[in-house]
């Protein structure tokens, strides 16, 4: 496929390198061709294929010489171990870490004696719509007859939680596979496939740094898809209304934590866990990351006056049992 990078690109006409470079000339096609060989040559080692012990399979990406794995949630959903199988054949067993479900990210980790072939971790937050990427994988699952396809693409969209669309082409077996930009730094893992395979969903990189040490220490939670009414996500216990400066109080349930520590109606929330919140659609941006037990700092003013308060949150589940009692 690399070999015929060029002919297309060039038929394609203008295109754009990430920070808005133009692509007019063959010399730079030919730069640009050059990039996604180096990453496809230098990471390729790293991108493994992931085996569940009732034979589903989906990808995976090695992130460190001692040889923790990233990959999607549902790849690793109801396993404790793995079969890791690396492009040329070799088998070793991983365990199962943590998962965050809601961003569909979760870790494993190598059982066997490294060092381990390892990409390096990147920052999904930089990039850019129209930036090019490089998707690779095992679709199928693992095939002796080839290394893993390497599918060359852009950044379509940036969406919530941290997710970011390409057009790279995808196919079943490559969820958990990475994303990488052109400089070889995984950025994202391949999440939700769509049906004609054109526009793919990956759980960008950024994302996966906030639940880190919560999947490095074996926690998983959350919903797949993401379900508002999950029963296990963390809250503050508070009814918040958008205003102009901050996140307006109108109900402080009874039993919740935020009524514990002495919250009231028509207090402005300015700041939860040291973000700033601006619209309460947003909250799930800070929430997705938290668990139920964690304590938090809220921001907020009374009557004028700045203060603070440390908030244990609760299971929402066990808010509306309280309130139904």
């Amino acid at each position: 496929m690399i070999k015929n990078l060029l002919p297309i690109l060039f038929l394609a006409g203008t295109v754009w390198l990430p920070g808005q470079q133009k692509v007019e000339s063959l010399g730079d096609l030919k730069k640009l061709q050059g990039q996604v060989q180096k990453v496809v040559r230098e990471k390729t080692a790293a991108t493994v294929s992931l085996v569940s012990r009732t034979g589903a399979s989906g990808s995976g990406v090695i992130v460190s010489s001692d040889g923790l794995i990233l990959t999607a949630a549902h790849v690793i959903e109801g396993s404790k171990e793995m079969f890791v199988i690396f492009p040329d054949g070799r088998q070793e067993r991983a365990k199962v870490l943590g998962a965050n479900y809601t961003r569909d990210a979760a870790m494993a980790q190598l059982m066997g004696e490294g060092p381990w072939p390892h990409v390096e971790v990147g920052d999904s937050d930089s990039l850019e719509v129209g930036d090019y990427v490089v998707a690779m994988g095992h679709p199928k699952g693992y095939d002796p007859t080839r290394r893993p396809p390497v599918r060359f693409g852009r950044v379509m969209t940036k969406g919530g939680l941290g997710f970011v669309t390409t057009d790279c082409t995808l196919i079943g077996g490559d969820s958990g596979g990475p994303l990488f930009d052109l400089k070889g730094r995984v950025v994202g893992i391949h999440s939700h496939i769509a049906p004609d395979r054109q526009i793919n969903n990956h759980a960008g990189l950024s994302g996966f740094k906030g639940s880190w040490e919560s999947m490095v220490a074996g926690k998983s939670w959350g919903v797949l898809g993401g379900d508002a009414r999950d029963p296990n996500r963390p809250v503050l216990g508070l009814n918040l209304r958008n205003t102009s400066g901050g996140l307006v109080v109108e109900e402080v349930p009874e039993g919740g934590p935020a009524f514990e520590v002495g919250f009231l109606p028509g207090d402005l929330v300015t700041a939860i866990a040291g973000a700033k919140v601006t619209q309460v659609g947003k909250l799930s941006e800070i929430f997705v990351d938290l668990l139920p037990g964690q304590e938090v700092e809220v921001k907020f003013t009374r009557d004028g006056k700045k203060l603070s308060k440390k908030v244990t949150l609760a299971r929402l589940g066990n808010i509306y049992r309280n309130q139904r009692r």
